[in-house]
C-alpha cells in the first residue's frame, strides 16, 4: 500500500513539476501562468497533449521538438523528474500528516526558485510571498518544538544573509536574503544554520564544475538558489543524520 501510495505521489509531483517550470519560466517575465498556450521557442508550434506529457513526452519524442527538430531544454525534464522524487520522498518520510503539507509547499517553492534562478539569475518576490505566507500558516499548524524556533530561524537565516551581502557589497542578491527568512521559518534555528553551510559547499562544487564547462572567468556570477534549495531540503529530510554524524566525529 505504501509503494503504491508513493507512486501516485511521484505521479503527482511530475505533472506539479511540468507546472512549476511554466511558472519559474513565466512569473519573472511578468506573464501570465495560464496564457498563452505553450509553444516550441523555435517553431512557435502550439503543443498538444503528447508533446506536454511530464518526463515521457520528453522521453518519447528523444529531447526534440516534434515540428522542427529543436532540443528541448533539460530543465523542463529534470526538475518535473526531480519533483516527482521529492514528493514520493517526502509521503514516505511523513505519510499523511500535518508535516506532509509543509514539506510539500517547501519543495514546490524551492523547485519554482530553482527554475527561476537558472534561467534568469532572479528569484521573484511573488514566489517567495506567496509561498511565504501559505509555509508561515502550515508552519503554524505544524509547530517546531519549541515554536519559537521558528521565528529564531527565520532571523537569523534573513540577518546572516544580510550581513554577508553587506560585507561582500552586494555579493549576494536579495532574493537570496528573503529565502532564507522563509527558510529559517520552516526549519529554525540550527538547521538553517547547517542549510548556510551546506549551500555554500554545494554552491562552490557546483560554481567551479559551470566555470570549468563555459571557460568562464571566475568573476562570472553563479545563480546560488539552485544550491540553497539542495541544501534546503537535505537538510530538511536529513539534518539530523547530518548533526548526528558531525557530532560523532568529535565524541
Amino acid at each position: 500500500m505504501t509503494i503504491t501510495i508513493s507512486i501516485f505521489f511521484f505521479l503527482y509531483g511530475i505533472i506539479f513539476g511540468s507546472f512549476f517550470n511554466v511558472v519559474g519560466l513565466r512569473i519573472p517575465k511578468k506573464q501570465s501562468i495560464v496564457s498563452p498556450p505553450s509553444t516550441c521557442s523555435n517553431c512557435k508550434r502550439r503543443l498538444t497533449i503528447l508533446d506536454l506529457v511530464p518526463v515521457f513526452s520528453y522521453i518519447f519524442l528523444k529531447g526534440k521538438c516534434r515540428s522542427c527538430g529543436q532540443k528541448i531544454q533539460w530543465i523542463y525534464p529534470v526538475m518535473e523528474l526531480s519533483t516527482g522524487i521529492l514528493f514520493s520522498i517526502a509521503y514516505l518520510e511523513l505519510g499523511f500528516s500535518k508535516e506532509l503539507i509543509v514539506a510539500l509547499l517547501f519543495i514546490s517553492m524551492l523547485v519554482i526558485i530553482t527554475v527561476s534562478d537558472l534561467a534568469y539569475m532572479l528569484i521573484p518576490d511573488k514566489i517567495l510571498i506567496f509561498f511565504g505566507v501559505l509555509l508561515i500558516l502550515s508552519r503554524i499548524l505544524s509547530p517546531l518544538n519549541p515554536w519559537w524556533e521558528s521565528v529564531v530561524g527565520a532571523f537569523i537565516g534573513f540577518g546572516i544573509l544580510l550581513l554577508i551581502a553587506i560585507l561582500s557589497k552586494g555579493g549576494m542578491g536579495g532574493g537570496d536574503i528573503k529565502l532564507f527568512f522563509v527558510i529559517g521559518w520552516v526549519l529554525g534555528m540550527i538547521p538553517t544554520l547547517l542549510t548556510l553551510f551546506v549551500a555554500a559547499f554545494i554552491g562552490m562544487i557546483a560554481g567551479f564544475i559551470e566555470l570549468k564547462i563555459k571557460n568562464a572567468d571566475k568573476k562570472t556570477p553563479v545563480p546560488f538558489g539552485p544550491s540553497i534549495a539542495a541544501a534546503s531540503l537535505i537538510v530538511y529530510f536529513y539534518g539530523d543524520i547530518i548533526l548526528e554524524w558531525y557530532t560523532n566525529l568529535f565524541i
